[in-house]
């Protein structure tokens, strides 16, 4: 049976079109996010098709997997093309996968070999979560902290590189720099409160973010390497009568699946299983991101993998939009911790595209950002 597209109606919003899902049992007493209010504008970043709650795919390919996540979206690494999507803009919460947002904006920023000691702050993180066992008033390098963040998804070592980027203002202004980058990014519909993806409210993200985001991780030659291994020593600490000890990656794509380029696994009560995942074949190189699944019928990264899979059939020429570039937008400082990201960036590009003499509100600047994007979009 040939898939489709959402149909596009006059207000250049489509028609929701169900996602292939199986049928599994609800979960019971789950919270649900509360999302924030609708930035206008906001579901068009990318391209019209996408702006769905169901599903997007190019009008000749054949229906994608049965996943239980509730987006996803597959897209090209480098052309930037997304090969098919469901709920591309839907708002979710990320769990650990926030984490790539914490390497998107760090990586460059600090010096792998610098020594760093863990201070008591790092170590408050929600009790019984994953770690990279780090202790307090140990030493490590900073490339440790990346391979204890991104191996086993260490909310101790998210909270040591986040005071570490953030400056004086120590972990909060680490945040405050994730929250900059990914409005750099064309990320608008991603707010970030802890580094760690750790629940927080007002904390969310979409699936489409979530590729622009992962992209940037890809483009970091550490980050492609922190992401294929396989294994690392945690060093021991003497003075704290700690010995050494080996930590695994979480991600078994890169175990099982050819062509492998690594990602992100992630998990909370409120977000349920999180998965971005990136693999290479034939040359072409292919990004998975998913929010809201459950691990049965398929744990996440089998999802991702099949998802990977139904991407890799699709011609290189599949497209039924696109992974904005970070050039294209002006971003001013935010005025909001709340639901900052999309008001301002869009009032900031807005202000470059129409005449400096029209004073925009921020609803006002979203809907400029849309006219501009399918003017864009019109040309190319």
């Amino acid at each position: 049976m040939p898939g489709t597209a959402g149909a596009v109606t006059p207000r250049g919003v489509a028609e929701a079109v169900a996602c292939p899902r199986p049928a599994v049992a609800p979960v019971q007493g789950v919270p649900r996010l509360t999302p924030p209010p609708e930035s206008p504008g906001a579901r068009l970043v990318g391209g019209d098709q996408l702006a769905t709650s169901g599903l997007a795919i190019p009008s000749s390919a054949p229906l994608p997997p049965a996943v239980t996540a509730t987006s996803w979206v597959v897209a090209d690494l480098d052309s930037g093309a997304v090969v098919g999507a469901c709920g591309a803009h839907e708002y979710a919460t990320p769990a650990s996968v926030q984490k790539l947002l914490l390497a998107a904006t760090m990586l460059g920023r600090l010096d792998p070999q610098q020594i760093v000691t863990v201070n008591d702050a790092d170590m408050q993180y929600e009790p019984g979560s994953s770690s990279a066992g780090l202790v307090e008033g140990g030493q490590y390098t900073v490339e440790t902290l990346w391979l204890g963040l991104l191996l086993v998804s260490g909310n101790d070592a998210a909270n040591v590189l986040a005071r570490l980027g953030g400056g004086a203002a120590g972990a909060e202004g680490g945040v405050q720099e994730m929250n900059a980058q990914a409005k750099k990014l064309g990320a608008f519909q991603t707010h970030a409160v802890t580094p760690s993806g750790l629940d927080a409210p007002g904390q969310f993200t979409t699936a489409y973010d979530l590729a622009l985001i992962a992209r940037a991780c890809f483009a970091d030659a550490a980050f492609r390497r922190y992401a294929l291994t396989k294994q690392a020593q945690i060093p021991a600490q003497p003075l704290k009568q700690r010995e050494g000890f080996q930590i695994q990656n979480q991600n078994s794509l890169i175990e099982q699946y050819p062509g492998a380029l690594g990602g992100k696994t992630g998990y909370t009560d409120l977000s349920r299983h999180t998965y971005v995942g990136a693999a290479e074949r034939n040359g072409r190189r292919l990004v998975v991101t998913l929010l809201g699944a459950e691990h049965a019928p398929q744990l996440g990264w089998e999802q991702g993998a099949a998802l990977l899979d139904w991407g890799f059939a699709q011609p290189a020429t599949a497209s039924v939009g696109r992974l904005v570039d970070p050039a294209e937008f002006v971003v001013a400082p935010s005025p909001s911790p709340v639901d900052p990201a999309m008001p301002s960036a869009a009032e900031a590009h807005a202000r470059k595209t129409a005449p400096p003499a029209i004073a925009l509100g921020a609803a006002a600047a979203c809907v400029v950002l849309a006219t501009a994007l399918r003017r864009r979009r019109r040309r190319s």
